[in-house]
C-alpha cells in the first residue's frame, strides 16, 4: 500500500494477514492495529501472522522483536474450515459467525465452505452446535505469511469490509422498522385517544417513545 498519507494505524493494518480471527484479544485486524498503534497492545498478538509478522510490526513501529505471545496462540500451519455433510443441521448460525461470508446455505439445508475464502480464522468451529465443522491444514510445513500472500489478505480485507457493511445495514433497517412500527402504534392511539382513560394512554405512549428512542440510538450508532 502507498505510504503518503497513512497513519501508522494503516501501515501495521495493511501489514496483518487480514484473517479477522481475534485470537490477538481484539475485534479485528484493525482494531489491533489501532491497539499497537496507540501502545495499547504488543506487536506479537497475531498467531497467523507468526514470527514474521512481528518483524513486520517491529520494524513499522520502532520496537523490539518479540517471540509469538503463547497466550494468544501458537504459529501453525494454515488450514481451511471442512464441515461434516452427514451432520449438519442448517442450523445457519456458522454464516452468522463466519467474517468474511465464505460459508453458503440455508436454513434447514447443508452449509458449504468457499474453500478459495475461507481465512482459517476457526470463528465458525465454536458457533456450531452440532460440532460438525473441523480445520483441516492445508499449507503443509508452511506456517504464517509463508502459507498466506498479501494478495489474498487484501481480498479477505474486501470480503471482511463488505460483510461490515451488510451487518451494518441490516442494524439501520431493523431500527427503521422498528421505529415505523412504533410510530404507527402512536397514530393508533392518538386515533383511540377518546376511547382510551388518560392514565392508560400516557402509560401506552410513555412505552412506544421509550421504544423510538432506542430504535433512534441504535440507528445513529
Amino acid at each position: 500500500m502507498p505510504v503518503v498519507g497513512l497513519t501508522l494505524a494503516d501501515r501495521i493494518d495493511a501489514a496483518l494477514p487480514q484473517t479477522q480471527c481475534t485470537r490477538c484479544g481484539y475485534v479485528d485486524c484493525r482494531a489491533y492495529a489501532q491497539a499497537v498503534a496507540s501502545g495499547e497492545a504488543e506487536i506479537n498478538q497475531c498467531p497467523p501472522g507468526g514470527s514474521e509478522g512481528v518483524e513486520r510490526l517491529a520494524a513499522l513501529t520502532g520496537r523490539h522483536t518479540l517471540p509469538l505471545s503463547a497466550d494468544h496462540g501458537q504459529e501453525g500451519p494454515r488450514a481451511l474450515a471442512v464441515i461434516d455433510e452427514a451432520w449438519c443441521i442448517g442450523c445457519t448460525l456458522c454464516i452468522k459467525a463466519c467474517p468474511v461470508d465464505c460459508i453458503v446455505g440455508a436454513p434447514k439445508q447443508m452449509h458449504l465452505i468457499v474453500t478459495e475464502q475461507c481465512t482459517g480464522c476457526e470463528l465458525c468451529v465454536p458457533a456450531c452446535p452440532v460440532d460438525c465443522i473441523s480445520m483441516s491444514p492445508v499449507s503443509g510445513e508452511q506456517t504464517g505469511w509463508q502459507a498466506w500472500s498479501p494478495l489474498q489478505a487484501e481480498a479477505a480485507r474486501a470480503r471482511y469490509s463488505f460483510h461490515q457493511f451488510k451487518v451494518e445495514r441490516e442494524l439501520r433497517d431493523n431500527a427503521a422498522r422498528l421505529q415505523a412500527k412504533a410510530e404507527a402504534k402512536l397514530a393508533d392511539l392518538a386515533a383511540a385517544s377518546k376511547l382510551t382513560a388518560p392514565d392508560d394512554l400516557e402509560r401506552k405512549r410513555a412505552v412506544i417513545q421509550a421504544a423510538l428512542a432506542r430504535a433512534r440510538a441504535q440507528r445513529e450508532a
